[in-house]
Parts: C-alpha cells; structure tokens; sequence
C-alpha cells in the first residue's frame, strides 16, 4: 500500500481516511510514495557506482572514454546524493560527497592529459604562440600518467563509489518525502546560479557553474524518469545552456594545462599565448552567461514551483483536469 504526505508533489492536503490510493483518476507514482522513492533513488545512485565500475573495466578499449566516462558516472552520483541530502545527517553526507569527489579528482590529470591537448591543437594562433603549444604539449608528453597507472586509479575509485551505495542505504531514513527531492534540486540550481553571477568575474567560478548545470541536468534526467515529458523538457532546458558552457570550460582547462607545462617556454611567447586563450575565452564565457541568463537570474523558489508543476502535469489523469491544479500549484 503506497504512503502519501503532505509533501507530495501531486496532492496538496492528505488523503481522505476512506481514499488510500488518492483521489480517482489521478497515478500513482514513485515520487508519491515516500518508501518507494527511496528504493528508487538509491538504485539510481547504486546505477551511477555500477557505470563507474564498468568504466574502469574499458580502458584497454579506449583510455580517454574509459575516464570520461567513470567521471561522468561519478558526476551523476553526486546529483543523485544531492536529492537525498537533507534527509542524511550532516557527517554522512559530507563523507560520501568527499569520496565521490576524491575519486573523480585522483583521474583529474588523465582527463586533462586527454581533452587539453585536442583543444590546444585546434585553437587559432599566431606563429609565436603555437610554437609556444608545441612546446607545452612536449612537456606534457613526458608527464602523462602510463595506462597502466590510470587503471589502477579508477578501478580503486570505483570500488570506493561502490561502498557508498551501502553507507548510503545505511544512513537514510525509511521514506524520502518530495520536500527533501525538491529542496534537493532548488540547492544545485540556487548555487548553480550564484555561481553564474560570480563568473562575470571568476573563471573558477564559471567552471563550478558549468559543474552544478550538469549536475542539475542529471537529477531531472533521474526525476523525468519518474514523471514524463514535462520534466524531460525542463532538463533539455538546462541541458540547452550546459552545452553553451563547454567549449569555455575546455579552454579553461587548456589555460591551466598551459600553466601546468609551460616550463622552458620564454615569457614573452607564454604570455603571448595566454593572452590569445584569455580573449577567446572572455568571448565564451560572456556568451555562455547570457545564454544562461533568462533560467539562473530567476530565483531558485520560481525554478522549484516550475519542476512540480511539471510533475504534477506529467502525472496528471488523461482527461487533462490536473493542468488548472498545476497551474495554482503552492510555491
């Protein structure tokens, strides 16, 4: 028998004593049943540990895909974590975000070792300044990790991805209500658009926008899988402005991987090269930002009352009477 709350997305007052299923005509749902939505959220997260391991069993088929794709795994993790998190007490949840976030950072060299040099080759330069690529990318050469030393990395974070699962299921409650699902998402967009704002002047902070986006996208990716179109749409939204943002955090990545190998390059020509990445990036990330201006200038609570009105169209009976109820939704 499916428990309801208050904090139900679909139904604003309890049900009748007389109605244990709720009112005729409207589905029932995962996001509506507190003990099943939990179950189904750490599945999704015990699926993103599972995609990390399998990652880490590619990398004779392909070394850069096998790191991208353990990241974006471990990525997808922290998303997930994140709509769990006000319901974990506060040491549980810093401890698995930190493993989380250990185990993609240990692969962070590999990452960059595959993508920088890609973006490098492609830039427009002056003669000066791919002479001064070339050289960067020699010395970087040298210091690539060895495959066999990549593998190592992520079959270990793998494996601690994998014991998250069950400190997580260890540390939730026996039901999560939609309230904390909720409070889950308006937390990754509110920093997401902090972090925008910040990135006028930050190129650190523009990266960490570009982090919460995609995160942001995951956890409608998870939710839009329990509801439907509606929700998929929002996700394309911000999915939309994410793709705006990678060419800028590739040059970000670049301009540091520069920084990183430089050595022996003579000033005039290092400084000459990072100023040509610095303006083709300002360029970007000026883009990038007003792309994104018209979601992340509006406040968290509005992008909140957008994603349930979503989810109470997406599980609204056929006969389309719910749209009025979504449409009044309470913020």
């Amino acid at each position: 028998m499916a428990t309801t709350s208050v904090e139900s997305p679909l139904h604003d007052p309890p049900f009748a004593e007389d109605d244990k299923l709720g009112p005729l005509g409207t589905p029932t749902s995962v996001l509506d049943n507190e003990p099943e939505l939990r179950r189904s959220l750490v599945a999704a997260f015990s699926a993103t540990a599972d995609a990390a391991r399998e990652a880490a069993g590619k990398v004779e088929k392909g070394l850069h895909t096998a790191v991208h794709d353990y990241r974006k795994a471990l990525r997808r993790g922290r998303a997930v974590l994140s709509l769990v998190a006000k319901a974990l007490p506060k040491s549980e949840r810093r401890a698995v975000r930190r493993a989380l976030q250990e185990a993609r950072r240990a692969v962070s060299t590999a990452r960059d070792h595959a993508v920088a040099p890609d973006v490098l080759t492609n830039l427009s330069l002056d003669e000066v300044s791919r002479e001064a690529v070339n050289a960067v990318l020699a010395n970087a050469q040298a210091a690539m990790p060895t495959a066999a030393e990549i593998k190592q990395l992520l079959a270990e974070g793998a494996a601690r991805a994998a014991a998250q699962v069950e400190a997580l299921e260890a540390a939730l409650p026996a039901g999560i209500s939609w309230k904390v699902v909720s409070d889950g998402v308006r937390d990754v967009f509110e920093a997401a658009a902090q972090a925008r704002s910040a990135a006028k002047r930050s190129k650190r902070q523009f990266h960490q926008w570009r982090r919460r986006s995609k995160e942001l996208t995951y956890q409608l990716e998870v939710l839009g899988g329990f509801a439907g179109s509606n929700v998929a749409e929002l996700e394309h939204e911000i999915e939309a402005i994410a793709d705006t943002q990678s060419p800028a955090v590739d040059l970000i990545m670049a301009r540091d991987f520069i920084r990183t190998y430089g050595q022996g390059i003579a000033p005039e020509a290092f400084d000459q090269l990072v100023h040509s990445i610095d303006t083709q990036l300002d360029d970007l990330m000026r883009d990038s930002r007003n792309a994104g201006k018209a979601i992340f200038q509006k406040p968290a609570k509005k992008f909140a009352r957008r994603l349930r009105k979503a989810v109470r169209k997406d599980l609204a009976p056929s006969n389309g009477e719910s749209d009025d109820a979504a449409e009044h939704a309470p913020d």
